[in-house]
């Protein structure tokens, strides 16, 4: 499996592992090219524990646009909804492949990461109504 070296450090987490596999698969062979031929790009478990803090490796920052590509996620994105954890996944990745910058015409990064995730098949789902 190609991807296999971004899910390692989900082990722990087959649920969230598979929902991350799902959403790489799923994504424009270009993005998942891009990803692979880069090594600043990766995925990695977000381990904060209170008091503690957290740690990860993240490559270093090189030349301007060149800044480190990792995506964190969360453990609870195992226990979310797949509709939403999806999108979380995608919007994130949107993120990296962005370089966390605007899409076209669209200048702010949140709106360009969630318009580009659903582009790829992943949109913000819609609140359920009370």
């Amino acid at each position: 499996m190609v991807f296999s070296v971004y899910l390692e450090s989900f082990s722990e987490y087959p649920v969230l592992q598979q929902r991350i596999r799902f959403v790489l698969e799923q994504l424009p062979p270009d993005v998942q090219q891009d990803f692979l031929h880069d090594q600043r790009f990766g995925v990695t478990i977000d381990n904060y524990e209170p008091g503690t803090g957290w740690s990860f490796l993240m490559p270093t920052p090189g030349p301007p646009g060149n800044g480190s590509r990792c995506v964190v996620l969360r453990p609870k994105l195992a226990s979310a909804s797949e509709e939403f954890a999806r999108y979380v996944i995608a919007h994130e990745f949107a993120h990296a492949f962005l370089r966390n910058g605007g899409w076209g015409e669209i200048t702010d990064i949140e709106e360009a990461a969630d318009a580009m995730a659903a582009s790829w098949g992943f949109p913000r789902p819609k609140r359920n109504p009370l």
